[in-house]
């Protein structure tokens, strides 16, 4: 519907309004639990339901605008519709189109186009047609979007200029921490920063990344492993977005020129999102990062990880185990913790205590015991350590293994009749043993612990509704000749349901080495990366190249992906 603003619709506004809850419920965007919770949350604040769910953080903003343009035929407005600058100031004043929620967004001689988010406030685009003598022509507003437009083209006269918000980091002048809350508890500001992480969440991204350029700011998701850039708000939010951050997460917005961490929890659609908040100094700004931890969004099981099957039997024969030190490795976000949390899944029972040195905890796990290191007050890797082994453990994870005392000490509990699993930041499997040794563990007490060490990372899958097969590339069947599994390949062309990435999802791609009678004779003798590697191949061990290559075959990922991941060789 595109007519004026004076059609009225045939139905009751409540009756509107439990058509777009049944919307909700039908397209599982919300549960019965957490309609009930905001209708509890309605009856006792006076507002209408369907506005205190978005205001959870239950309805995300494109969901709530989708609902109502179904119901009444108003068409979403796309964020480049709005005008660069504000239309008819000196007739519609900022702080009515304020509450009346409505920005024009084009006029000519009779017609006024105009944003509105409540479809259904008739009165105030009414006013508006008295006021400027206009036809209004009604167009629906997402909440963010409108929040986003409005702080661009109605700032406030009061509002400080950035250079004012901003500290000089490199001045040594300490913010206004008064002033910093008051810009930070703004509603434009509040809804912003609920947008952007209603964004991660929806897009599944693992990170949100927030920081300031010399040109205003930038906002980036990590998506399936990548950082893609995202639209930005006005540059003068940039602080009070990071010290509206800084407040949810009880950190001091006063101070601007130390890191610091925190956490936030946050309801979305009827359950709890965990996010971490890193904050840094940077020279244009502060920024901060937010790792968001969906626990709805991860399946601990190993099959649905992606890894073969002969690394999961090889896993499970490890795990059966009722001593030694199983390795994990990788980069950062290869997901070691993720496989190590799998496997605990699979062994946790009530017979076993289990229990986890981490820092951070990422997701909890039944049956778990699971410990947070905290350096502030002494609580260490290695003295956390030390302080389960007289808890009479079965199994115990260590979160990483960074210095030399944590390794001497997760060595210590192996020997001693305990099953350990640990994380280690190394290239590949085989990289765990001489790196162990390098921080001070001697081969022979390595030789007698160590059963496997694994090593993994994350490709991005293709998108299974747009791809198509491919003839192998020239190079490639070059590069790793026999070892390809065929002369055929797959690409992905991008379409709808990847968003045009022609990716969605991750899979693991993996190498295990079970430490065999062989390898412990050369770590005896302080043998090199090299030689380890050679002879674990010799014994048929499956390197990572050779899982993703099996990967490439099955269509799951495509050689450029695993070419960035691994590299060629």
């Amino acid at each position: 519907m595109t007519g004026s603003i004076t059609q009225v619709f045939l139905e009751p506004d409540d009756v509107l309004v439990e058509r777009i809850l049944t919307l909700f419920l039908n397209g599982r965007i919300l549960t019965e639990q957490a309609l009930e919770r905001g209708r509890r949350a309605a009856a006792e604040s006076g507002e209408r339901c369907d506005r205190v769910l978005n205001k959870l953080g239950l309805v995300p903003d494109a969901a709530l605008a989708e609902a109502w343009s179904n119901v009444t035929g108003l068409r979403i407005v796309s964020l480049d519709e709005y005008p660069p600058e504000a239309l008819l100031s000196d007739t519609l004043s900022r702080a009515f189109l304020a509450y009346a929620q409505a920005i024009p967004i084009s006029a000519n001689e009779t017609t006024l186009r105009l944003a509105v988010v409540d479809p259904l406030d008739k009165f105030s685009p009414a006013a508006i047609e008295e006021k400027t003598g206009l036809s209004v022509v009604p167009l629906l507003a997402r909440p963010g979007d409108f929040a986003a437009a409005f702080a661009r083209l109605y700032q406030s006269e009061n509002m400080a200029p950035e250079a004012e918000v901003q500290s000089g980091i490199g001045s040594g002048l300490s913010p206004d921490a008064e002033r910093l809350r008051d810009l930070a508890s703004d509603a434009p500001v509040i809804r912003m920063v609920h947008r952007l992480i209603d964004q991660a969440i929806e897009r599944k991204a693992s990170d949100l990344h927030i920081s300031g350029t010399r040109t205003g700011m930038r906002i980036r998701y990590r998506i399936d492993g990548v950082l893609q850039d995202a639209e930005a708000p006005p540059s003068h939010l940039h602080a009070a977005i990071i010290s509206r951050l800084k407040i949810m997460a009880g950190l001091d917005i006063a101070e601007r020129r130390l890191p610091q961490d925190g956490r936030i929890r946050v309801p979305w659609r009827g359950r709890e999102i965990d996010l971490r908040i890193s904050t840094m100094p940077h020279l244009s700004g502060e920024g901060a990062v937010l790792r968001v931890l969906d626990r709805s969004n991860v399946t601990l099981e190993f099959e649905t990880l992606g890894l073969s099957r002969s690394t999961i039997q090889s896993l499970r024969q490890v795990l059966s185990q009722t001593h030694g030190l199983m390795l994990m490795t990788g980069p950062t976000g290869s997901g070691k913790t993720t496989t190590l949390y799998a496997a605990l899944r699979s062994i946790a029972s009530p017979e076993l205590n289990v229990v986890t040195v981490e820092d951070p905890i990422e997701y909890q796990i039944d049956g778990v015991n699971q410990i947070q290191v905290n350096r502030k007050i002494g609580l260490d890797f290695a003295g956390t350590l030390r302080a389960v082994l007289r808890q009479d453990p079965d199994v115990i994870m260590v979160g990483e293994i960074r210095d030399s005392e944590t390794a001497a000490v997760a060595n210590q509990a192996a020997l001693t009749g305990h099953l350990v699993l640990a994380t280690l930041h190394t290239n590949n499997a085989i990289a765990a043993l001489p790196r162990l040794v390098d921080m001070g563990m001697e081969p022979y007490l390595l030789a007698s612990t160590v059963r496997a060490s694994m090593a993994q990372r994350l490709a991005r899958c293709l998108c299974q509704y747009c791809r198509e097969p491919h003839p192998v590339e020239p190079f490639f069947r070059d590069l790793w000749g026999a070892r390809l599994k065929n002369d055929i390949s797959f690409r992905s062309t991008g379409c709808t349901a990847c968003g045009g990435s022609g990716y969605a999802g991750r899979v693991a791609v993996a190498e295990f080495v079970p430490i065999t009678d062989a390898i412990r004779s050369l770590l005896l003798r302080r043998a090199d990366e090299a030689t380890l590697s050679q002879e674990a191949q010799a014994s048929g061990f499956q390197t990572m190249l050779d899982d993703g290559l099996a990967k490439v075959a099955e269509g799951l990922i495509d050689v450029h992906e695993l070419v960035r991941i691994v590299g060629s060789t």
